[in-house]
């Protein structure tokens, strides 16, 4: 009887399924050679293809390997590759530069299509937040949340899912107030007044920028913006 190529593909998922459950359990152990075609194959109750498949697909997973004339062995489980962005030391201020680097390549495009693509709500959203963070800063609240949320804003409105999901990516660490304070883990609220001011001048340059629809102006707002934070930090990094 020939098999349909569901009902294969569904007997080689259950075979498949139950050898990675031994491996990973540890009743087989990097080392061991896994028992026989013929063996498998009565013991899952299916033929030697579906055995074979399934030990294809235990391979391409790098969970086992055939030797020559020996037999199908069991590997040590792989490594698991680092995330992006995994290894970033948001107190270093070097690491920061390195986002920053980064982050204005990638930003002041956002603000340039932002410019030429937000959407009417989009733009009620840029200025909620840019508002947002003016009010912190009046307050004396820290300004990091709402900074962050301004940038992820600008993002959105490029229409284009791949910026906010790199600035979720890095995360609201990459706005650490607390990395312009020489002297230790000060507190966020604790970065100087004028600093958050001149910080809230260039947001403003580049938002005005962006609903006037001027691409070119936005782009350079946002380079003057994060090329200063870099240049910032670097002098803080000299000491």
């Amino acid at each position: 009887m020939t098999l349909s190529p569901a009902r294969a593909g569904n007997l080689v998922a259950r075979v498949s399924e139950a050898l990675r459950a031994e491996i990973t359990e540890g009743r087989l152990k990097p080392g061991d050679r896994l028992p026989s075609e013929a063996r498998l194959t009565e013991a899952h109750g299916v033929s030697r293809t579906v055995v074979r498949e399934a030990i294809a697909a235990l391979r391409a997973d790098r969970l086992v390997e055939a030797r020559q004339g020996a037999g199908v062995f069991v590997l040590e489980a792989p490594v698991p590759e680092r995330a992006p962005f995994q290894n970033i030391d948001y107190v270093r201020l070097s690491s920061m530069i390195e986002m920053l680097e980064l982050r204005t390549a990638v930003e002041m495009e956002a603000a340039g299509l932002a410019a030429t693509r937000r959407s009417a709500q989009q733009e009620e959203r840029i200025i909620d937040a840019y508002r947002a963070v003016s009010a912190a800063i009046a307050a004396g609240e820290p300004t990091t949340a709402a900074d962050y949320d301004l940038h992820l804003a600008i993002a959105e409105a490029t229409n284009n899912p791949r910026f906010p999901e790199f600035l979720a990516m890095v995360g609201g660490n990459v706005i650490p107030r607390q990395a312009l304070q020489n002297t230790g883990p000060a507190a966020e609220d604790a970065a100087p007044q004028p600093y958050l001011v001149q910080i809230q001048e260039e947001h403003d340059r580049i938002v005005t920028a962006i609903l006037a629809g001027d691409e070119e102006g936005a782009r350079q707002a946002m380079r003057v913006h994060l090329r200063g934070a870099q240049g910032r930090y670097r002098m803080l990094l000299r000491g």
